[in-house]
């Protein structure tokens, strides 16, 4: 299991992909094939297009011996821009964007206001198929000027935005929303022009969007995970949605992190699995082993080192796993876990 550091490249697909790298590393200077740059640290930034590649920071640690680049890339010919706030780059097939909610004492109005550019950008620009999304909430256990959790009052503005756009819950992709220490909401993004998406869901869970009304007046909408491809070809990449010791809708193993993480590589481990995936369309499989370019979110420091041990265990030596502590969406769950499949 490495973590990141010098850059490791990924195995070359046309569909984006991601690695781990150094913050402000001078190999990104020259590299035409980087769509866009998130960092991962102690502190946050607006968003900008710096050389022509959507940026942000996200405050995601406490620690920043844990800070990182996360740097998307996929060749071909790119161009770049921005719209009501959002910051773009392109390619003829592939679309990357990143948006935030200014920090506030609610966060509806503006999430639905992101989400609706969003929904606006990718029609306007020819790249209507969502297929991955990231949400970085700030203070997401708190409560709003309304006494709302802020995580329940982003799904709120996210749920308008669909409703206002005629998106129906279904054609949401995988998703991560979690927390982070400021900076009130990052939103970032991948979609595509064409080519092969379908989003997969995990019998062993609820589908989000049927979440009961305990969780807010409305549910997260997002998929467990999407398969992304080019057109007319099967050399795509899967997205894994940050996933947590959940079985229906309810949280296992309440305070025991070691649990909740076994229970979270478990439902990984099923919404890839070949079984899985053939009930979704797919002529494939994947195991743990095949998971990399993991982020781990851990909302204890003193369980860092423990769910640390257990990722060395159970995924691939090769496999680059970045560890960062923050909060998660629901107060009761401890661990959360994304990754690329390629």
């Amino acid at each position: 299991m490495r973590t990141p550091g010098p850059r490791r490249r990924s195995r070359r697909s046309a569909t984006p992909h991601c690695s781990f790298e150094k913050i402000a590393s001078p190999d990104l200077a020259d590299d035409e094939t980087v769509l866009g740059v998130i960092e991962h640290r102690t502190g946050h930034s607006g968003v900008a297009l710096i050389d022509g590649r959507p940026h942000t920071a996200v405050h995601t640690t406490t620690d920043e011996s844990e800070s990182f680049a996360e740097v998307w890339r996929v060749d071909g010919p790119k161009e770049s821009g921005s719209h009501g706030g959002i910051a773009w780059a392109r390619t003829a097939d592939y679309l990357f964007g990143v948006a935030r909610v200014p920090e506030g004492d609610r966060y509806a109005d503006g999430t639905t206001a992101v989400y609706t550019g969003i929904f606006d950008l990718i029609g306007e620009l020819g790249h209507p198929r969502l297929a991955r999304t990231w949400n970085y909430v700030s203070g997401i256990n708190t409560l709003n000027a309304d006494g709302m959790e802020v995580y329940r009052d982003f799904c709120v503005g996210r749920a308008e935005a669909l409703d206002a756009r005629g998106v129906e819950p279904a054609g949401m992709p995988a998703a991560t929303g979690i927390g982070t220490h400021g900076g009130g909401i990052a939103c970032y993004f991948l979609a595509a022009r064409a080519g092969e998406r379908v989003n997969l869901e995990n019998p062993a869970v609820l589908t989000a969007h049927r979440y009961p009304r305990q969780y807010g007046p409305r549910p997260p909408i997002f998929a467990r995970a999407t398969w992304l491809a080019p057109p007319g070809s099967d050399d795509g990449r899967l997205y894994v949605s940050a996933t947590a010791g959940i079985r229906g809708h309810e949280t296992v193993h309440h305070g025991d992190v070691a649990r909740q993480c076994d229970v979270a590589l478990e439902n990984i481990a099923q919404v890839i699995s070949a079984e899985n995936l053939r009930r979704h369309g797919l002529r494939r499989g994947y195991t743990l082993a095949d998971v990399d370019h993991l982020k781990v979110y851990v909302r204890h420091r003193e369980d860092v080192r423990a769910v640390r041990r257990i990722c060395a265990e159970r995924f691939s030596r090769e496999a680059t796993v970045a560890v960062l502590h923050t909060d998660i969406a629901r107060t009761d769950l401890l661990v959360e876990i994304e990754g690329v499949v390629a």
